[in-house]
């Protein structure tokens, strides 16, 4: 808790009086988390675009979001957290589900437009959550050997090469 206060610049005094243990503040950032990505998922939807266009702009979103050391590191400690503290694991998982399932439907509208190979939705969907949020791990491993420009490339490549 020492590293916290001190990276926001404010006494433990404070921080206790906005959360009263260290794992209320998980909880906000998970719940952070999940509103950006709720807001993301929804924002795509509302484009109007095909599904494969959506997957594209969420992986770069994804990416883009990367990007940030910040993010990258509130990731990591959510992931570690949600190794070890039951709640925080099931808020996690309940935030995946949601992100998985608008995927799924995504890939779903594709494969129905003709613009997506077949391929199980939910399987792909999985295999997309767990691309995008092990990058955002591996970039917090080693942030200097990820170039997010390429990274996005590189997923756009992967998208098209399960287009129709």
């Amino acid at each position: 808790m020492d590293d916290v206060c001190a990276e926001a610049g404010v006494s433990k005094g404070a921080f206790y009086g906005y959360f009263e243990q260290k794992q209320d503040l998980l909880m906000a950032l998970l719940e952070d988390e999940a509103r950006f990505y709720e807001h993301l998922l929804e924002r795509l939807s509302a484009t109007g675009g095909s599904g494969i266009e959506h997957l594209r702009a969420y992986a770069r979103a994804v990416a883009d979001r990367s990007s940030d050391p910040a993010r990258v590191q509130v990731s990591a400690d959510l992931w570690t957290a949600m190794l070890t503290d039951p709640a925080v694991r099931e808020r996690f998982v309940a935030a995946v589900q949601r992100r998985r399932e608008r995927l799924r439907t995504w890939i779903e509208e594709a494969q129905t437009a003709g613009e997506m190979v077949e391929i199980p939705a939910n399987a792909f969907a999985s295999i997309l959550l767990a691309l995008t949020d092990g990058l955002v791990l591996h970039g917090s491993l080693q942030p200097s050997a990820f170039r997010w420009n390429n990274i996005r490339s590189a997923l756009d490549v992967l998208l098209r090469g399960v287009s129709s």
